[in-house]
């Protein structure tokens, strides 16, 4: 390898958003020189390598798991990344707001942790990109810092409570390490084909509510008032990609936020209006709507969904002073949701119209995996 070849590491293929930044990473490099490293579980090899011969992009498929000491790697391909590795972004994780503590502090914070470690013994590393999230914020309401994190907050379940340990390791190596996280909030479809990979969170409960052959006119949960910060895929990974490459964003966190957010209540009220339906005007406390969304006809429809309901009425507003100063310039920033949602919706009527049928919610495969049990 030349001296000025980068080696880029990403983890989290092939997650929605893990996907989309290979692909936008492979048209950023010289392909003359720098190579791209797939860090996949074993089921996805075949596929990753297929991905990078379609990228035409030179680079390697690494067969691992974050959640096992050295990634679950062999002493040769281990030193092989901490020699060459001149960028790694770490965006494996378990999402799902239902699955287990054990499994979720697995993945999440000691795969973290196994990162960092071979970030931190890597020779060329010029930076760590860490996806966290908004909600490391836990209970907290108001307004939400960037640079603010232990602020003796709760946690509404495991999922919280492990992207923010995760977070804290992270911070905490900084001063020795350059690294830059990434918190977004609710990541949805694509803002130009709405195209999205799992229909999960409070807002796509929204689009399945009016878009689904059940045509059930649920009330929303609680008032509303509280913002409901969407962020579109591309968007993310284009702000992302923008940022990682700014020298200032070095022991910056970034949140990768809709900086003008719409009212819980407003977004669904143009849901409803665009699929010619009427939000009801009665509200519910939102525990009582979570008792109703347990009804037979309903609970296989939402169960990925219950958890996040809470979302709805949770009044955290997410300064992002960081986000707007690294983007100045680059003609980057978030659309606002009325831009998009059109597609979004299209996108999910396609979804229930398209024969077949495609596999029921609970069955789609989470994309970032869960290590073996």
């Amino acid at each position: 390898m030349g001296e000025r070849a980068q080696v880029v590491l990403v983890t989290g293929w092939p997650g929605f958003i893990g996907r989309r930044l290979v692909r936008r990473l492979a048209d950023r490099l010289d392909r003359s020189r720098d190579r791209l490293v797939i860090f996949t579980r074993p089921r996805h090899v075949t596929a990753a390598r297929a991905e990078l011969a379609a990228l035409g992009v030179a680079g390697d498929v690494v067969e691992g798991d974050v959640a096992k000491m050295h990634l679950g790697l062999s002493g040769v391909e281990y030193r092989r990344l901490q020699r060459h590795v001149t960028a790694a972004w770490h965006l494996a994780a378990v999402y799902d707001l239902g699955a287990d503590a054990d499994t979720l502090r697995a993945v999440n914070l000691e795969g973290t942790r196994h990162v960092l470690e071979l970030a931190q013994s890597a020779e060329r590393l010029t930076r760590l990109h860490h996806f966290s999230t908004a909600y490391v914020s836990g209970d907290r309401q108001g307004v939400i810092l960037e640079e603010e994190l232990e602020q003796r907050q709760g946690f509404h379940d495991a999922y919280e409570r492990s992207k923010f340990e995760a977070e804290r390791l992270v911070r905490r190596a900084m001063p020795e390490l350059p690294a830059t996280i990434y918190r977004p909030s609710i990541v949805v479809g694509d803002s130009q084909t709405g195209e999205v990979d799992r229909f999960d969170g409070p807002y796509y409960l929204a689009i399945l509510l009016v878009a689904s052959p059940l045509a059930v006119p649920l009330p929303l949960p609680g008032d509303g008032v509280a913002p409901l910060n969407v962020v579109p895929v591309d968007f993310v990974v284009e702000a992302a990609l923008s940022i990682g490459s700014h020298p200032a964003a070095i022991g910056k966190t970034v949140h990768l936020v809709d900086p003008a957010p719409l009212s819980a209540r407003k977004v669904y009220e143009l849901i409803a209006a665009r699929a010619g339906k009427t939000l009801p005007s009665v509200t519910l406390p939102h525990r009582a709507v979570e008792a109703l969304l347990g009804l037979p006809v309903l609970e296989r429809l939402v169960r990925p969904h219950r958890n996040a309901i809470r979302l709805v009425n949770h009044l955290a507003i997410y300064n992002c002073r960081n986000q707007l100063e690294l983007l100045a310039g680059t003609g980057l920033a978030c659309p606002p949701i009325t831009s998009y949602l059109d597609r979004l919706i299209d996108f999910v009527k396609g979804y229930y119209a398209a024969p077949p049928r495609p596999p029921a919610l609970d069955e789609l495969d989470d994309p970032l995996d869960r290590p073996a049990r």
